[in-house]
């Protein structure tokens, strides 16, 4: 599927640009969400991506309401890891509303090793918004917070040095852009253009006590006790999720992590041009497997054992 065909697919099914990070959990009623899942589920099986605290919710869901023939859930993570090529990885996804830092090996997450935080593309965009207030440009209501998604989506980019990159934004006007607001004005677009995506690597910016993307990603790492496995983690960081699309991105992480992993350790940074839909890609790419056949959960399987059915394809 192309991107516009799956732009036009969201349209036509009103599926919503962005999702609350929430899942379902049991007890939860399907039908709050029905209206806006419309695709012929009693005939096609559903692949999920697998989130292991709310599997049997959404199975009890997915068969009992909305009645597919069959389903399998994986990991988001291993599926941006297949898109990648690659079956040993550590994976830093990062969506519109959280960023996930997984390490995978031979194909199944590590224990202990993943994080999650509660920091993604829309908190840049909220803080995109606050400090183009900085310059006198007001962006209060949902349609203008749409416009300065576009701002950051169009104009904005990581700072290999950030704090260079400051000072060369008080010295020269290189780095400023135009930008046209709907109704025709033209503003100006300077160094909010790197200060709003430098939020990932310094949280702390807007506000925010964990660490930064950079070193949450080798603290994962380092919690891998095996060297070797360490030395294929650091060798192989896919990227995956639109908020890592920024120009300079893959740039800024290797530069980071090579300062913070041992001098031993070779650094990779995998960052596919299509990775904002890594998760797709590898999802396709596993059902288009001959032997994915016998990993679907089917009716017949989940009547006879209930939900806990589908336990047994988490590995």
């Amino acid at each position: 599927m192309s991107q516009e065909e799956l732009q036009n697919f969201c349209r036509l099914y009103q599926i919503p640009a962005s999702v609350h990070p929430r899942l379902p959990r049991p007890g939860d009623d399907a039908s709050a969400c029905s209206d806006r899942v419309t695709i012929f589920t009693q005939v096609h099986p559903l692949g999920l991506l697998r989130v292991m605290h709310f599997v049997i919710a959404c199975t009890q869901i997915m068969f009992e309401s909305f009645y597919v023939p069959a389903m399998s859930l994986y990991f988001q993570a291993t599926l941006s890891m297949y898109a990648s090529g690659r079956t040993t990885g550590i994976v830093l996804d990062i969506g519109d509303g959280m960023s996930q830092f997984v390490p995978v090996y031979e194909g199944h997450m590590l224990p202990h090793g993943p994080v999650r935080h509660n920091l993604g593309g829309r908190d840049l965009t909220l803080y995109l918004m606050k400090i183009l207030l900085e310059r006198g440009y007001v962006f209060n209501n949902a349609v203008e917070q749409e416009i300065a998604r576009d701002i950051k989506e169009k104009l904005s980019y990581v700072a290999l040095d950030y704090d260079q990159e400051l000072e060369t934004t008080r010295n020269s006007s290189s780095v400023e852009k135009n930008y046209e607001l709907p109704d025709g004005q033209v503003i100006r677009i300077g160094a909010e253009r790197f200060r709003c995506s430098e939020v990932l690597f310094e949280p702390y910016l807007n506000g925010m006590t964990f660490d930064g993307i950079h070193e949450t990603l080798n603290n994962s790492i380092i919690k891998s006790y095996d060297m070797d496995i360490k030395r294929d983690l650091y060798s192989n960081i896919v990227l995956s999720g639109g908020s890592t699309m920024f120009p300079g991105f893959a740039n800024r992480m290797e530069k980071e992590i090579t300062a913070l992993a041992p001098s031993s350790m070779k650094i990779k940074v995998v960052a596919s041009p299509e990775r904002k839909y890594n998760a797709w890609i590898g999802g396709s790419i596993l059902a288009s497997l001959s032997s994915f056949l016998s990993m679907w959960i089917t009716k017949a399987e989940y009547d006879e054992s209930g939900p806990s059915i589908i336990l047994k394809n988490l590995s």
